[in-house]
């Protein structure tokens, strides 16, 4: 994987993520049954004012951004979400190089543990997480009978 760059996200990127964000939360739809899920429905001037103040990271191969994943800062914590590969990217990697960009930056910016959640149903992002050192944290029932498994990882 080291051809690929990673990089602070900026408004700039809006539009490239949106599209890459709604090609890799597709997969998601089919796995919950459902297409009305925020990164499906989100619109660009919204991932637009998201990206004004965010430590969020694209990995770009070549001209392309492959993955993105936004984060922001909430205290001490580092709240990781929209983590988005590209279909054809999925499994190179390209997640762990995001989230450990990611990291360092909300530990450069005073973070002393990062959280992230997904789907109970999404067995290879709980693999991810769990691999890369986040442990669950939390679990809220959804509709349909998923849950929302929240994960935590120490920074400092």
């Amino acid at each position: 994987m080291s051809d690929i760059e990673i990089r602070p996200i900026t408004p700039a990127d809006a539009g490239e993520v949106l599209t890459l964000q709604r090609a890799a939360f597709v997969q998601e739809a089919q796995i919950y049954g459902s297409t009305d899920m925020p990164p499906l429905t989100q619109t660009l001037e919204e991932l637009e004012a998201e990206l004004v103040e965010n430590l969020g990271r694209v990995a770009i191969d070549g001209h392309r951004i492959v993955g993105a994943l936004r984060a922001r800062l909430d205290g001490e914590l580092l709240l990781i979400g929209r983590i988005a590969i590209a279909p054809d990217q999925q499994g190179r990697g390209v997640g762990t190089q995001l989230l450990a960009a990611a990291e360092q930056a909300g530990k450069d910016a005073g973070a002393r543990e990062a959280e992230l959640f997904t789907g109970s149903l999404s067995e290879a992002n709980l693999r991810l997480y769990e691999r890369e050192g986040y442990t669950e944290s939390e679990r809220i029932s959804q509709d349909g009978g998923a849950e929302q498994v929240f994960l935590r990882k120490p920074l400092a």
